[in-house]
């Protein structure tokens, strides 16, 4: 079921029916961890300069040497939390482009099916921000356990794995049933949601390929919601 979903969203993801979507969720990703790269570096430079200036103030030579060796390790250090930084991006992103998605998968692949309702743009704003904060707070407990051998990449999968797997399913689920309603049925199959936001997350760890995270985990989750909802419906009482 997983691997047909995420087979389905590939196909999707460059058809000439993403190609709107595909440029309005790339440039909005694109602009976004821009911001966020010269914002990560106007803090560095605030926080950090002057204390190497303060550090040797005698010693221009090594304090012209340190500032060196520091700027570089500042381009590591801001590269990895950027790298960070791309999984809640990507659920702001979604959360402003799922229904865009979500219509163009429904209108294609399932035109016999009833459309699902876009949420409501406030309430998916409001979403989105609540998840945004969540994913933070994830991967800063990600970037703690990199500290520990043997478990510091799987912390990076197993965490967006569970929150990125949860988002896009429970985005999928509410165009067509309550909040209430979305977060049950992806309790009840939360294995298989959590496994596909295993897949979301290695699509997530492939450098510019990640930037199209929000439309494939869309796309995916969309798929993954049809296909959970037509085994519920197929387990009800009365049906063969």
């Amino acid at each position: 079921m997983i691997f047909e979903a995420a087979r389905a969203a590939l196909l999707r993801l460059f058809t000439p029916e993403f190609r709107g979507v595909f440029f309005k969720s790339l440039g909005l990703t694109l602009l976004a961890l821009a911001g966020l790269w010269f914002g990560l570096k106007e803090v560095f430079d605030w926080l950090a300069l002057p204390w190497i200036d303060q550090l040797l103030p005698g010693f221009p030579s090594w304090a012209g040497w340190l500032t060196f060796i520091a700027a570089i390790l500042a381009g590591i250090g801001l590269a990895l939390g950027l790298a960070l930084l791309v999984a809640p991006v990507t659920a702001i992103v979604a959360g402003l482009f799922l229904d865009d998605v979500a219509e163009v998968v429904e209108r294609t692949d399932y035109p016999n099916d009833m459309p699902g309702k876009p949420v409501p743009l406030l309430r998916s704003i409001l979403l989105s921000l609540k998840f945004f904060g969540v994913v933070i707070l994830g991967n800063i407990v990600a970037l703690l356990l990199l500290l520990m051998p043997g478990i510091n990449i799987a912390a990076f999968f197993l965490v967006n794995g569970y929150l990125l797997g949860r988002e896009f399913f429970e985005f999928a689920a509410m165009r067509f049933r309550p909040e209430a309603e979305a977060k049950a049925l992806r309790r009840k199959h939360a294995g298989t949601v959590f496994l596909a936001g295993l897949l979301i997350s290695v699509f997530l760890a492939i450098p510019l390929v990640n930037l199209l995270t929000p439309l494939f985990a869309a796309a995916m989750m969309v798929h993954l919601h049809k296909m959970v909802s037509a085994e519920e419906t197929a387990l009800r009482p009365g049906r063969a």
